[in-house]
């Protein structure tokens, strides 16, 4: 550090990073896909009105966003969605492309030079026709995937297949043009995935009050030579293993990756290839992710590890895995193979997330303990960009902590960080814990200018990954059930107090901030516990009873009854954890942020919090954004979501973070 370092307190530092280019850097490419020898995938825009569009990399490298405003590529099956486009080269070599509209989740053809047309029709029952995890049969003219049907109004009232989708229109207006393939037999279903020989299809299923992390069931089915699906049949899964992700090998051999040992490890037809303790698998949130792509070669591309993830090329003959060189620790659950060639997504500590391809090519086919290469791996779109000098980045560490029982706390710690400010040498850091949402998910290790904006500000951050959460398997998975609002938020409290106890955080100066179910233990620690000076609540959990009871969308209407108890056995349990039950104990300040059309943690949730908090003259804001759902996804609402959040913690721990819009607290 040179003569130009400055002294000043926390919290009040100048960073180039404001809320603005945060909101900016929201959101990271996903879907990815080939259509012929070109690599396509699908990319936010938070300045369109927090709309997906689909982007192709051409072979000579340049690159375009293939479909205009408001164009939406993006699917609500099971409300987080799922592949929401597939492609491949139609006649003449030019790319066929299908894809779902967010707007009226209709299926659209669509090929360049021309407009998208529909697929399928407008139902005007409850939610309509959604559709999600296409697969394109030219052989057949139609479209494979995932039909979710609303039956009524209710959330509930609706029934999921698989379905074929004319591909010449007929059915844009018909809906009994739809072939089904699948009869209702479960309640969810991933997409069709076809043996090479075009001869069976698999797919994965499960039931309430299951989710898919819990138990699912893989199902074989042959195909008759009219395109019907014959004598479909169970071959693994079942209510206590869970299988992530099915597919084919070139050969025909079928793999899954199974965490029957406690681990989600890849098997070929029933046998283990690298059993493990890490994860070649994950919690399905949307349907179509995928850790593992079988090459041509017959080695595999693989997302794989512990509490973090590499790419890497496993031999299935050997069971060796190659990971790929690069700068990259964290890659997403999104592959594609096209010859020797894998597409990913991946990011690090100093880079955001950005399209990733390897060339395995020059792998020997051999065992590779010899440290045969894999090939280059190179950044092919959405490269991560500084736009600010990224000595304001923060410096994170990994840390285990230990909690209640011994039991060891998985978390990052995001230190104060910034290139021309020092504090005083009298003062600790604010802290600001953040939960995780899922809860059935995990902090990764990777840039977020989210957090950015508070480190570089003068204060830190700790992302807790508490028990429950994945990466480190079902074990520690299993933490969390008939616990949640209790391990969750005992081990948010123990990083905390165990950060304040080494001199590390201001024990005076902690608060606690999370989204969705993240939202709930942050409510809930500010109910239990005295910890935390203030929180942040961000569309949350609040009323255990409402949300179990038809509040909430049909995949996590019966989630309580693994996170809780079964309602039925232990309706008291129900209240006792509710922050909206105990509303009077809340005596912190808190900000509270909604999406009104948020159908996953409803606005109704909040307001009977808000109810219940009248008369208590505990200082707070709500902040209610129209046009949101369930995860903020427009510029200027996450503008005044951090903005609003700073303001809080300004606020509370007496800081003067400069330039920012004061926060008006009711009381």
């Amino acid at each position: 550090m040179g003569d130009d370092v400055q002294t000043l307190p926390y919290g009040s530092w100048p960073s180039p990073i404001d809320a603005a280019l945060a909101a900016a850097h929201d959101g990271h490419p996903e879907w990815v896909g080939f259509v012929g020898d070109e690599a396509w995938w699908t990319e936010p825009r938070p300045t369109e009105g927090g709309r997906r569009t689909l982007v192709r990399r051409r072979t000579d490298g340049s690159e375009e966003s293939v479909l205009p405003a408001p164009w939406n590529v993006r699917s609500r099956v099971i409300e987080y969605g799922g592949r929401p486009w597939a492609g491949t080269m139609g006649a003449g070599d030019r790319p066929l492309v299908v894809f779902v509209n967010f707007a009226d989740q209709r299926l659209y053809r669509y090929e360049p030079g021309g407009d998208p047309r529909p697929l399928t029709p407008v139902s005007p029952v409850g939610g309509g026709l959604r559709w999600a995890d296409p697969v394109l049969r030219l052989d057949l003219g139609e479209v494979w995937c995932v039909l979710e049907e609303f039956t009524g109004d209710g959330p509930t009232d609706v029934r999921r297949v698989l379905a074929a989708v004319p591909l010449d229109g007929s059915a844009a207006q018909d809906r009994d043009a739809l072939r089904e393939l699948t009869d209702a037999r479960h309640r969810f279903v991933t997409g069709p995935r076809i043996s090479p020989d075009g001869r069976h299809v698999a797919w994965l299923g499960w039931d309430h009050p299951r989710m898919p992390w819990d138990g699912t069931e893989l199902v074989l089915a042959s195909v008759a030579d009219d395109g019907a699906l014959r004598e479909p049949r169970t071959v693994a899964g079942g209510p206590e293993e869970s299988i992530a992700q099915v597919d084919w090998a070139r050969d025909g051999a079928l793999l899954y990756a199974s965490d029957r040992t406690g681990w989600w490890n890849l098997y070929r037809d029933g046998e283990p290839v690298c059993p493990r303790e890490e994860e070649f698998g994950g919690p399905l949130w949307k349907l179509g992710q995928r850790w593992f792509a079988p090459l041509e070669s017959g080695l595999i591309a693989v997302v794989h590890g512990r509490g973090a993830t590499a790419l890497g090329v496993l031999d299935p003959e050997t069971g060796e895995v190659v990971d790929a060189a690069g700068p990259w620790t964290e890659f997403a659950s999104t592959l594609a193979v096209h010859g020797e060639r894998v597409v990913g997504v991946g990011a690090s500590p100093r880079s955001a997330h950005e399209v990733v391809e390897l060339d395995t090519l020059p792998h020997a086919r051999t065992d590779s303990r010899g440290g045969a290469p894999i090939g280059r791996a190179r950044v092919i779109g959405a490269g991560h960009d500084d736009s600010v000098d990224p000595a304001y980045y923060p410096e994170p560490q990994i840390r285990t902590f230990t909690g209640p029982d011994g039991r060891e706390i998985h978390a990052h710690v995001y230190p104060p960080h910034h290139p021309g400010c020092v504090a005083p040498g009298d003062e600790l850091p604010p802290y600001v814990v953040w939960a995780h949402g899922g809860p059935t998910s995990r902090a990764p290790l990777v840039l977020d200018l989210s957090i950015a904006y508070f480190t570089s500000r003068g204060i830190g951050v700790a992302e807790v990954n508490y028990g429950g959460s994945t990466g480190h398997g079902r074990e520690y998975r299993n933490r969390l059930r008939e616990q949640w609002g209790v391990v969750d938020v005992e081990d948010c409290a123990a990083v905390a107090l165990a950060l304040a106890d080494e001199g590390t955080a201001d024990r005076d100066r902690l608060a606690i901030r999370g989204g969705s179910a993240g939202g709930w233990t942050a409510a809930a620690s500010l109910t239990v516990t005295d910890v935390y000076a203030c929180g942040t609540i961000v569309y949350p959990i609040l009323d255990l009873a409402g949300w179990g009871e038809g509040e909430t969308h049909d995949f996590e209407s019966q989630y309580l009854e693994t996170l809780v108890g079964p309602l039925a056995e232990v309706p008291a349990r129900y209240a006792e954890r509710s922050p909206t039950e105990h509303a009077d104990r809340i005596t912190a300040p808190f900000l509270l942020l909604q999406g009104l059309d948020d159908v996953i943690c409803p606005p109704a949730q909040c307001e009977r919090f808000l109810a219940r908090m009248e008369g208590r003259r505990v200082p707070h804001a709500y902040i209610a954004f129209e046009g949101e759902g369930h995860g903020f996804r427009r510029a200027e609402t996450m503008i005044r979501a951090l903005e609003s959040e700073l303001s809080l913690y300004a606020q509370v721990f007496a800081l003067n973070p400069p330039g920012i819009p004061t926060l008006e607290l009711d009381k």
